[in-house]
C-alpha cells in the first residue's frame, strides 16, 4: 500500500454541493452507530496492539480513539452554534498538537468511548429533529475558508467516522510495521 492509500483508506473527502434526504438519513445512521463500531473495534485489544500505527508518522489506535472524541465534541458544538447563531465562525483547533497531549495518549480508552457514546446520542437526538431548513443553516469554517451548510458538515463527519474506523483496522492489521 502506498502512503496515500494508508492516509485515506476510504478516499479523500470532498464536500457535496447537494445532499439528498436519503443521504442525510444514511449519514445520521453512521453517526448513531459510530460509538458501537469504535468500541467493537478496540474491545479487548492489548496495549501492544493499541500502540500500533496505521501508517508511518500516523497516529496509533489510542490517539485515533481520543481524537474522535475530541473532534466529535467539537462537531456537536459547531452544529449547535449554526442552529442558534447567524453563520457563526467556528473555532478550529490544532488536531496534531492535541494528539500529543497526555490525555490523548492515555491507554485507558474508557473516557473517550463514553464521550463518543454520549456525544453521539445527543447529536443523533438533535439531528433527528431536523427539518429541511435546519440542514441549510450555515457556518463559516475559517481553516477551509468556506461557508458550509449543516448538511455538508454532516457528510464530512459521516466520512470522518468511516475514515478513522478504517485507520483503526489498518493499525490492527499492521502488526506494528509503522511504529517509529
Amino acid at each position: 500500500m502506498n502512503i496515500e492509500s494508508l492516509r485515506y483508506p476510504i478516499g479523500k473527502f470532498s464536500f457535496p454541493e447537494t445532499v439528498s434526504a436519503i443521504q442525510l438519513n444514511e449519514y445520521v445512521e453512521i453517526i448513531r452507530k459510530f460509538p458501537a463500531h469504535v468500541t467493537n473495534a478496540v474491545n479487548g485489544l492489548m496495549l501492544e496492539i493499541l500502540l500500533q500505527k496505521y501508517r508511518p508518522q500516523g497516529w496509533n489506535i489510542i490517539q485515533l480513539v481520543h481524537h474522535c472524541a475530541d473532534s466529535h465534541m467539537n462537531s456537536l458544538i459547531r452544529f449547535k452554534l449554526a442552529l442558534t447563531e447567524d453563520q457563526p465562525i467556528i473555532k478550529t483547533y490544532e488536531e496534531s498538537e492535541w494528539a500529543k497531549l497526555v490525555d490523548a495518549n492515555n491507554e485507558d480508552l474508557t473516557c473517550s468511548l463514553n464521550i463518543l457514546s454520549g456525544v453521539h446520542k445527543r447529536w443523533t437526538l438533535l439531528l433527528e429533529t431536523f427539518e429541511q431548513q435546519h440542514w441549510q443553516k450555515l457556518l463559516v469554517h475559517p481553516e477551509m475558508e468556506r461557508t458550509l451548510s449543516l448538511a455538508q458538515m454532516l457528510s464530512l463527519y459521516a466520512w470522518h467516522c468511516k475514515h478513522h474506523l478504517a485507520h483503526i483496522e489498518l493499525a490492527k492489521a499492521s502488526k506494528g510495521k509503522y511504529n517509529d
